[in-house]
């Protein structure tokens, strides 16, 4: 008897069931996405498009909107990708019905629609909290840089993109004077038209340093009239001195990335990067409850935004359940913020005053620590205290590591704050959809 092997006949005209259903099994993370696409809310989609019947058709919003949730779920977010992949992988043909939309339709639909699917974060935490996901009583922040879609080479100085704006200008108007001569000059090719140039990009680098500078002034001044106010109902001066005006110039070593201007240069543990940083804030579920995102490289400042944001979703997504703890790294401290919170927002905060080393090395004992600084030490550092604020790590970071291993989005796909902040709220939205995914199976 000879070998055996399963048979298999290219020329075969039918190798898989004509009906979409039966091509993947019931429990697929695709069947459940387009299940859970059917109860979102597409008005917002659906308004951006014509209903006089006139015009060409285009896709139907919740199947493009089913696309980039499943998309995103798997970690394919090139449009290039995406559109390979309603070709070639069964899971994204029935997706999109079998029909295969080109890689700019792709990118047209997530830029026009930026703000809507922004907004699927709510609507995935509204189905979490609805089956029983989202529960409040321990919540971890925490920070992670994110890369920008932009090359740390491509920050320039204002005064360096001052000289690369002069001498551009002067490169274009002498390719110009040898392309056309006395033409009038409105006969330009699209190459030295696009708006998207070189010259373009330095122009508006240097427009965003120059209107960083105004916005400063600006709050300069709104400060000073605060302070002016104050003093004049006090009857007397504010103690210290009063703050510096700032120069009305650009400092010519201010710096700005050309290709991604809101970007910023940020330390991170691999080292310095071009990026933003991301707040995340999640469950002891590992079920996210915010997504922010800033430019600011230190995450100190941000954790009282973090818990209004929480709240505000938490609210939207009709979770009733007051916060119990807020837990984050010594990163945050920040007295002002941590009694505000404790006051305002009444739940409690549990952020190490100083950092954990010399903990570790048994200087507990700090003879200038006062109020709210004495307090929190004194809890952290009680057996309680410890159980609960060692759970911060296991809650946050398996977050982190399914959006930048597991997913591969450690660097982000669009430029601009509002583009990346859209795009990290989808994720943030996709790793919720995959946590109710895995609670349904296990149900």
């Amino acid at each position: 008897m000879g070998q055996r092997f399963i048979w298999s006949d290219r020329e075969q005209p039918l190798l898989l069931p004509p009906d979409l259903r039966e091509w993947l099994p019931d429990d697929h993370l695709a069947w459940f996405v387009i299940d859970a696409v059917e109860q979102f809310d597409l008005a917002a989609f659906y308004s951006a498009y014509r209903a006089d019947g006139h015009g060409r058709p285009a896709h139907d919003p919740a199947v493009m909107v089913a696309l980039f949730v499943y998309a995103y779920s798997v970690g394919v977010r090139s449009s290039r990708r995406v559109e390979r992949a309603c070709a070639e992988d069964v899971a994204f043909r029935v997706i999109c019905a079998n029909r295969a939309p080109d890689h700019s339709t792709i990118a047209r639909f997530r830029a026009r629609h930026e703000a809507a699917l922004e907004g699927l974060f709510g609507q995935v935490l509204g189905l979490c909290a609805e089956s029983g996901l989202v529960s409040v009583g321990v919540v971890a922040v925490d920070g992670t840089k994110l890369k920008a879609d932009a090359a740390k080479g491509q920050t320039r100085s204002y005064e360096q993109i001052a000289r690369e704006i002069f001498a551009e200008a002067a490169r274009i108007d002498a390719e110009e004077d040898e392309r056309f001569g006395d033409a009038r000059g409105d006969e330009l090719p699209p190459e030295l038209a696009d708006r998207s140039s070189r010259l373009a990009r330095l122009r508006e680098a240097k427009a965003r340093l120059e209107a960083e500078q105004a916005e400063k002034a600006e709050r300069h001044e709104q400060r000073m009239q605060t302070r002016q106010a104050k003093e004049l109902v006090d009857g007397r001066r504010m103690p210290g001195p009063a703050p510096v005006a700032p120069s009305l110039a650009v400092d010519p070593q201010e710096r700005v990335n050309v290709t991604d201007p809101d970007s910023r240069m940020m330390r991170s543990a691999q080292g310095w990067v071009q990026g933003y940083n991301a707040q995340v804030a999640a469950t002891a579920e590992q079920i996210i409850v915010a997504a922010e995102l800033t430019t600011s490289s230190p995450d100190q400042g941000c954790l009282q935004p973090m818990v209004r944001t929480i709240t505000r979703e938490l609210d939207a997504a009709g979770v009733t359940e007051p916060i119990g703890t807020v837990l984050a790294d010594s990163g945050y401290w920040d007295t002002a913020q941590i009694e505000a919170i404790i006051s305002r927002e009444h739940c409690t905060v549990l952020v190490p005053p100083d950092g954990e080393t010399r903990r570790a090395a048994g200087k507990t004992g700090h003879k200038h620590d006062r109020g709210l600084t004495a307090f929190l030490r004194r809890v952290i550092d009680s057996e309680a205290g410890r159980a609960l604020y060692r759970r911060r790590q296991g809650i946050i970071e398996p977050v982190f590591g399914d959006l930048k291993h597991n997913r591969g989005a450690d660097r982000f796909s669009r430029r601009g704050h509002a583009a990346c902040r859209s795009e990290l709220r989808l994720l943030a939205a996709t790793h919720n959809l995959l946590k109710l995914h895995r609670a349904a199976l296990a149900t």
